[in-house]
């Protein structure tokens, strides 16, 4: 039984400081390589315990960490793809994480989004709070300890610091995570360790380090046991031409040995296959890098945690944060337990819904995840670029509920065939790099359309209103009979039905005139000719006649229930008359 190293993620937003603070680490340690040099792997850097001792120093001493720990595998994936690409069962493949943040600028799109999928798989973690150095004042102690560096600022200068702090404290709390200054944690179960830092500069990291290192002892005793001689299991990290060696995966193994001869079970988008390795290569350590031409070394076998690309035939339908398994003799067993991996995110499908798609598995598993909690049926969810099925499929929904006939897209392409299919087809299209801002976007567009369609709705209930007939302003009798009116109360709209005061039906408003111009609706106050078709002069109304709007019974209901509120005085007062007028024929009506 051997303890592997940690795989830690740096997640965070863009320009929040996540290279630069892998760059500290390296940097430091290719300047000390007498402290135990560093390895680069795929995708992923590790360092050695004596290294992460030589920076974290004292402060690592008085955490009093045990030496089980071999040291801390640092995925360099870009943030959230390191977890949403990298997964394993049951959950993301990283082990901890650093939610690296801007102390000047706060939270950001990609942070939220960040500690959205922490919460989801439920992964320890500490914050980086950034650019202390940025500080107005600031005096930078290259490489020194937070603790050291900071007791040397002026008092204006650790204010603000202090108060950066507590803003990243006051968000977290309301994000559900009590958090704490990592000097003043009273308990490391319940309280999220802050550590300031500066990735340019180096101060803080040692303390960084150090709580990356109690984090591991805490939380992962178990979970970092591994058997070196088992068959290695790991994750596809990328599918990737490289000029001379043809298309390889580069995978990170968390598990286990994988050997030059093995033959590996991966997934395609349709099936499980198996290959055997060509070759396992590895990068040349950096300061090598610049002398030689070749940039990767072959290796005989590599023991977990390790990054590593393969190169091996028919792998260029491999799916990128799809499982890796090593098939010794059993690979049936093998192809079953990466099927059941895939099944932890099968998505059930339904008849209406959305279409879904994103680049890796993944990213789908937490796009679907925030879908389905929104309670957004999905009709279709798959990688790969937006094609023109998808919108195809899309607009098949959307005849039957034009809400649901929408594709939402997370960092894939949308191909130039679908592009014009969108155009033709009028599908909505939501497309970003952040997952939540894509659930957001829908949203705000679903209650946008439900707004418009409730208002239409309510646009479509007829409301109250009253004229009067205009005496010796009779200009036909019939077929339709065309009067001058007044409206006395509301808005009198086209195709309204008119009734008199005792009830009697005169007819339908045909069309309304002034001065030539043809009017679909006259509020109060305004006298027009209108036409009223299917009406008789002297028969069904006659001059200095006052006419009500005809309002069926069922949108009075709703005008009682919904509208009520948004009636004008005027209108209100009409509607009880209309109720009088209706109640002397039917007692009953409307109740």
């Amino acid at each position: 039984m051997k303890i592997r190293s940690p795989i830690v993620s740096v997640l965070g937003h863009v320009d929040h400081g996540k290279t630069t603070l892998l760059d500290f680490i390296r940097g430091s340690i290719i300047a000390q390589k007498e402290a135990g040099g560093i390895t680069q792997h795929i995708g992923a850097t590790e360092i050695p315990m004596e290294v992460i001792e030589d920076i974290g120093g004292e402060f690592l001493k008085k955490l009093n960490i045990e030496e089980t720990i071999p040291g801390l595998f640092f995925v360099d994936t870009p943030g959230h793809e390191a977890f949403t690409t990298l997964r394993k069962r049951g959950g993301a493949l990283a082990d901890l994480a650093i939610l690296i943040v801007d102390i000047n600028e706060g939270f950001k799109p990609q942070t939220y989004e960040a500690l959205n999928i922490l919460k989801m798989y439920k992964t320890p973690f500490i914050v980086a709070a950034n650019k202390i150095d940025k500080t107005f004042g600031w005096q930078s102690n290259k490489g020194a300890p937070f603790l050291q560096s900071f007791s040397k600022q002026p008092q204006n200068v650790q204010e603000k610091v202090e108060t950066g702090l507590y803003e990243l404290v006051g968000i977290l709390h309301d994000e559900g995570f009590e958090s704490e200054r990592f000097d003043r944690i009273s308990d490391f179960a319940k309280q999220i360790s802050i550590i300031p830092i500066s990735a340019k500069t180096g101060e803080g990291v040692p303390e960084l380090l150090a709580m990356l290192m109690g984090l591991a002892r805490q939380y992962l005793k178990e979970q970092l046991k591994i058997e070196e001689d088992a068959p290695a299991k790991g994750t596809i990290l990328e599918v990737k031409e490289e000029v001379g060696l043809g298309v390889t995966i580069d995978a990170v193994i968390y598990d286990g040995i994988l050997k030059k001869d093995d033959t590996i079970a991966i997934m395609t988008m349709d099936n499980v296959i198996t290959t055997n390795i060509r070759s396992l290569l590895k990068p040349r350590p950096l300061e090598e890098i610049r002398e030689s031409k070749k940039r990767f070394q072959k290796v005989d076998e590599v023991v977990a945690a390790a990054g590593i690309k393969i190169a091996a035939p028919n792998i260029e339908n491999a799916v990128a944060g799809s499982p890796l398994r090593v098939a010794r003799g059993n690979i049936d067993q093998v192809k079953e337990e990466i099927l059941k991996e895939i099944e932890d995110i099968k998505i059930d499908t339904d008849e209406m819904g959305i279409v879904v798609k994103a680049d890796t598995l993944g990213s789908l598993e937490a796009l679907v995840t925030l879908l389905r909690d929104m309670k957004v049926p999905i009709r279709a969810a798959n990688i790969g670029d937006v094609s023109r099925r998808d919108v195809v499929d899309a607009a098949i929904v959307k005849k039957e509920d034009p809400l649901y006939g929408a594709i939402v897209a997370f960092n894939v392409k949308v191909l130039p065939s679908a592009a014009e299919e969108i155009k033709a087809s009028d599908i909505k299209l939501f497309s970003a790099n952040v997952i939540y801002q894509l659930t957001e976007d829908y949203q705000a567009w679903i209650d946008e359309a439900k707004e418009k369609k409730k208002k239409a709705y309510l646009d479509a209930i007829i409301k109250p209103a009253k004229i009067r007939v205009i005496p010796k302003l009779i200009f036909r009798n019939s077929k339709p009979a065309i009067a001058g009116i007044e409206v006395l109360s509301g808005t009198i709209k086209q195709d309204y039905g008119l009734i008199r005061g005792d009830g009697s039906k005169v007819g339908k408003v045909e069309g309304m005139q002034d001065k030539g111009d043809n009017l679909k609706s006259v509020p109060r106050g305004k006298k027009v000719a209108m036409s009223i078709k299917d009406a008789i002069f002297g028969k069904n109304f006659d001059e200095g006649d006052v006419l009500y709007v005809d309002i069926p019974e069922n949108h009075y209901k709703i005008l009682e229930s919904e509208l009520k509120n948004k009636l004008t005085e005027d209108e209100y007062e009409t509607l009880n008359e209309i109720v009088d007028i209706k109640r002397k024929q039917d007692p009953n009506w409307g109740m």
